[in-house]
């Protein structure tokens, strides 16, 4: 593919499937949540740490492979990575123990980061700020799939065969997708011979990505507008499997159904990029995120909560992320010309990081209800919200092109 533009339907399939891994590893396997629970003799607040270990290794992994993409291009270190994720893979599906699975999921998170860092970098190399934000929410609505099929997968492979085939099956996956960036990738590489790999140049260089106010404003709001999505994975499980009593094949739909919201509004961003930027954009769906959130705690702490309308209200919280994700990625970018694959990478670790934190603590700190779920999720909108509120306040945000 000597001109990835000109081809952009077989852009966004390849760059789609390296980025849908990371969503994948998390959906397919939350259905078995109950079943690995009884395999390994734990309870299921136990396995959710696996989900915790998953996102810390995304956010280690990244930073990692930042460097490594600037100085060997993009493909080479995201082949590496998808071999460690289909070799991490078959470990977890081999696991005897919960904590050998949260070790494993560890590593699996280390090689999906590879295909992560390398698709955000590559819609860096290729477009400018308004396109980014289109290809963005391209690539969303591909991630934003995976919600939808992958839970009720993973609940018919575990019903049918067990919770270990989810892993086998995400192991054949991760080779399928090397193979494919493999051949339509062909022709496409950025490579710097001369960037340093020292720890002090590569700390240097991430130093003067993240003193960049511009980058950092909307890194870190996107950050912690995505955070309440990972507080309500993690929290999900215990919500509807346990508190609302539905089956693994159950959960799956809902999981769905939430999921379509995500997908709607990535198409519906694109509609809203053609009159309004994506700073404004970012604004008017945090406010929203925010108000939803209020509702949330609310229909909890009230005692309103029901399969339906926490249902409804977890649905329209996705759906203003849908909005804010891909615009605040681009914003976040739209600076870092000539460090695409370290921003790329660190941009990522930070979300990957406030997630982890997140999900960690609804698995830790959740007790017999869901206020533990829909209170992390509204911190994180309102955190987000403060952000740009305050990195934006007099537009004393001054960014330079790194």
């Amino acid at each position: 593919m000597a001109d990835p533009k000109a081809n952009r339907f077989f852009l966004i399939l390849v760059l789609g499937s390296l980025t849908t891994i990371g969503p994948l590893s998390i959906d397919m396997y939350l259905p078995a949540f109950g079943g690995i629970a009884a395999a390994l003799g734990t309870d299921i607040s136990r396995v959710s740490l696996s989900l915790s270990s998953f996102f810390v290794g995304l956010a280690i992994g990244q930073l990692i492979y930042g460097p490594l993409l600037e100085r060997f291009g993009r493909k080479r270190p995201m082949y590496i990575g998808l071999l460690i994720y289909a070799l991490s893979s078959v470990a977890c599906a081999s696991a005897t123990t919960v904590e050998a699975l949260i070790v494993f999921r560890f590593f699996q998170a280390l090689g999906a980061c590879g295909g992560l860092v390398a698709s955000r970098a590559i819609v860096r190399d290729l477009f400018e700020t308004r396109e980014m934000a289109k290809i963005f929410s391209l690539l969303m609505m591909v991630i934003a799939v995976s919600p939808i099929i992958a839970p009720t997968l993973g609940g018919f492979i575990t019903g049918a065969f067990g919770w270990r085939y989810v892993f086998v099956v995400l192991t054949v996956l991760s080779l399928s997708i090397l193979a494919g960036a493999y051949f339509l990738l062909a022709g496409f590489e950025r490579k710097n011979r001369q960037y340093s790999l020292r720890p002090a140049a590569v700390l240097e260089n991430y130093v003067s990505i993240i003193t960049d106010s511009h980058f950092l404003l909307y890194a870190l709001t996107g950050a912690f507008s995505s955070a309440g999505l990972y507080a309500y994975i993690s929290g999900s499980p215990h919500l509807y499997l346990e508190l609302f009593g539905i089956d693994e094949q159950q959960y799956g739909i809902v999981f769905a159904i939430i999921a379509a919201g995500l997908v709607t509004a990535t198409q519906l961003n694109n509609r809203v990029l053609r009159n309004r930027s994506s700073e404004r954009i970012v604004w008017l769906a945090l406010l929203g995120q925010c108000t939803v959130a209020v509702l949330l705690v609310l229909d909890v702490l009230l005692g309103f909560a029901d399969l339906y309308l926490t249902t409804a209200l977890i649905f329209a919280y996705l759906f203003c992320l849908g909005f804010i994700f891909p615009n605040a990625s681009a914003l976040s970018l739209d600076t870092m010309r000539r460090s695409a694959g370290s921003a790329s990478a660190l941009m990522g670790s930070l979300q990957m990081a406030v997630g982890a934190v997140a999900s960690a603590l609804v698995g830790i700190l959740q007790g017999g209800s869901a206020l533990t779920m829909v209170g992390m999720m509204a911190t994180c909108g309102f955190i987000a919200l403060a952000l740009l509120w305050v990195g934006t306040r007099g537009r004393g945000v001054q960014s330079r092109t790194v």
